[in-house]
């Protein structure tokens, strides 16, 4: 099972935002349902053995996280509309400390990524990192941030996870999942 973890620095922790405004009134959570787009689906198909962890930290209610499974999503179709109204409709879910389904295949709780962090390892994806195509074994965790850097207290904790490259140059999140799906895909071939 792989899985990912996007940090969405500005994302609402409630449904207030417009699906006709993503960028602006849901805090860059274009980024975040593209992101989703590229982790699970496949040319007429979705990655079964992919989940996605969306950090949302905007306002009014943060941080909460979001935890799509490739097995069991459904009502997923790929474009950012979709993915938003799913977003927007779980987000609304009354949820505590622990993963509540609030639609198929799509979960949510409170709390952000320190307590992600806590339950599962990750490695993080920076263009600094060791290049994943030199490394003999890659790990099936990787973060990564929104169209912001990862604040000092991010850094903080995740001052021990290991670091990966997808390649030199500072990527949209979503096309650094596509490149390392690309080599996750020939690396089973």
């Amino acid at each position: 099972m792989i899985s990912f973890a996007i940090v969405g620095h500005l994302a609402r922790t409630d449904g207030g935002f417009s699906i006709n405004d993503l960028p602006g009134s849901g805090g860059r959570m274009d980024v975040l349902c593209r992101c989703v787009n590229t982790s699970l689906f496949l040319s007429h198909d979705l990655r079964r053995d992919v989940d996605c962890y969306l950090i949302l930290c905007g306002p009014p209610a943060g941080p909460k996280t979001v935890k799509f499974s490739g097995e069991l999503v459904r009502s997923l179709s790929p474009d950012e509309r979709s993915a938003a109204a799913l977003i927007k409709k779980v987000i609304d879910t009354p949820c505590g400390t622990e993963f509540r389904e609030a639609a198929q295949g799509v979960f949510i709780r409170k709390g952000g990524l320190e307590r992600l962090l806590s339950e599962r390892r990750f490695a993080v994806l920076d263009e600094k990192g060791a290049d994943v195509r030199a490394c003999a074994d890659l790990p099936d965790g990787f973060i990564l941030s929104d169209h912001l850097n990862f604040t000092a207290q991010e850094e903080d904790l995740l001052h021990n996870c290991p670091r990966y490259s997808v390649g030199p140059r500072c990527l949209h999140a979503d096309h650094t999942i596509t490149v390392l799906h690309n080599e996750l895909d020939r690396r089973k071939c």
